[in-house]
């Protein structure tokens, strides 16, 4: 049987998180699940949050994965910290999962200078201040400063974001980040989708200011805990083999899939 490592998104956008870590350690077996179904899970309570996540993983640890990645902003917000406390030592103790916020706010303080950071993401992961607690752990000197972008999920998951009209929900909720704090240096991409916005978000950004996408940095963060972690790296079985499955229509997953992975896709679905 073979062991992979999960990669788990609400949709499609932890498929950005994906290219970057397939790339980084193309020789391990993946396993990548969204969870389209039910997805968008931003605007939903910590609680549906928590219990949606928590099937996704224990449906993992069934296709043998030892380590899962949660690359989603909103889950690993909401979920992560119950399930790595609260669920794992009952159901999985040999198992680990990890989230993208941790690995980001660990390197975030070296991107800026002026000690004030925007993050950029949905309703859930702002009013959850996960980053701004985490970023502070490790930066207690940073201002952190942050802005729900309700808009951006829909125009990346309609296909719509490189078309003109996203450019005035780009601008918008740049201008009032930055008006709200005019000495931010460095903004945070704070959900997975955000990275196909990056063109246009930088062409309204004024010249200084650093855009922080988070794949290569979970994909380095990861790389990292293998080599500390080799009790779990042994487990994973390698032959650099790739497979993707959605909750809903598989069609519809692997034309969004391909253009946020990068390469074509094919899912298979799977009922929770």
């Amino acid at each position: 049987m073979s062991h992979p490592i999960g990669v788990f998104d609400s949709g499609y956008g932890g498929l950005t998180v994906f290219k970057s870590i397939a790339a980084l350690l193309p020789q391990y077996d993946y396993v990548y699940l969204g969870d389209n179904a039910r997805a968008p899970y931003g605007n939903r309570s910590f609680d549906t949050v928590h219990q949606y996540t928590l099937q996704c993983v224990e449906w993992f640890f069934k296709m043998g994965c030892p380590l899962v990645i949660v690359a989603c902003n909103t889950a690993s917000a909401k979920a992560l910290r119950t399930i790595q406390q609260n669920d794992l030592p009952r159901i999985a103790p040999e198992k680990r999962v990890l989230g993208v916020i941790r690995p980001t706010a660990e390197v975030i303080g070296q991107y800026t200078k002026t000690n004030s950071v925007g993050v950029l993401g949905t309703k859930g992961t702002v009013s959850s201040g996960s980053y701004e607690i985490e970023i502070n752990k490790f930066f207690p000197d940073i201002k952190v400063h942050q802005l729900a972008c309700p808009m951006w999920v829909p125009l990346v998951e309609y296909g719509e974001y490189k078309a003109e009209g996203a450019d005035y929900f780009v601008r918008k909720y740049l201008d009032e980040l930055l008006t709200s704090a005019p000495d931010i240096d460095t903004i945070l991409l704070a959900c997975t989708h955000y990275p196909l916005l990056a063109d246009k978000i930088k062409k309204y950004l004024p010249e200084g200011i650093t855009t922080v996408s988070q794949g290569p940095i979970v994909a380095e963060s990861l790389a990292n805990y293998l080599l500390r972690h080799p009790e779990i790296e042994r487990t994973i079985t390698r032959s650099g083999k790739r497979h993707f499955y959605t909750t809903d229509d598989t069609a519809d997953f692997d034309n969004h899939a391909s253009t946020f992975f990068g390469e074509k896709v094919r899912s298979e679905s799977v009922q929770l």
